[in-house]
């Protein structure tokens, strides 16, 4: 096995764990994945060797799955969370899970996608900013407007728009 078959192996958890969060359902997100390794492969001549291969597989999943909820609308998030929850230990934590997924399913896309790069995959911005093609700005921007939107929906608060209706 060559070293890029194996960098392309050992990246298959994280795309896995991402696709679940992305997908919301188990089958859908391994099609996803499959779907991301197949043109990973197809496409390994444009991957520059010494690059992160991790950043160039989550580009490939993020346009696949823009793709795929362009032609269909997305599934439940239960078989996810049930994932998550096999991890876990008491039922406090599981309700928590439930909760906090519940929560991500009412961000933006946008901003889901930057909150589940960082805090889950531990992308740096400049990664995400790689991954889904925006200025870093824009990842920071997300990314602190997503934790925002977490916060006042896990804490009950009700969601304000900082906007004003100018006439």
């Amino acid at each position: 096995m060559d070293d890029e078959s194996a960098q392309l192996l050992a990246c298959i958890p994280r795309l896995r764990r991402y696709a679940r969060a992305l997908a919301g359902d188990r089958a859908a997100a391994d099609d996803l994945v499959q779907d991301t390794l197949e043109r990973a492969w197809r496409k390994m001549g444009s991957w520059r060797r010494g690059s992160d291969m991790r950043a160039w597989l989550f580009g490939i999943m993020h346009n696949l799955y823009i793709d795929h909820t362009r032609k269909r609308s997305r599934e439940s998030a239960e078989e996810a969370v049930d994932e998550l929850l096999s991890t876990r230990a008491s039922q406090s934590d599981r309700l928590e899970v439930r909760d906090l997924d519940a929560a991500l399913r009412l961000l933006p896309s946008e901003q889901r996608e930057v909150v589940l790069l960082v805090a889950i995959e531990e992308m740096t911005y400049d990664e995400v900013a790689k991954t889904l093609g925006i200025p870093p700005g824009t990842v920071m921007s997300r990314l602190a407007r997503g934790r925002e939107k977490l916060r006042a929906i896990t804490e009950g608060r009700p969601l304000i728009s900082p906007l004003k209706v100018v006439k």
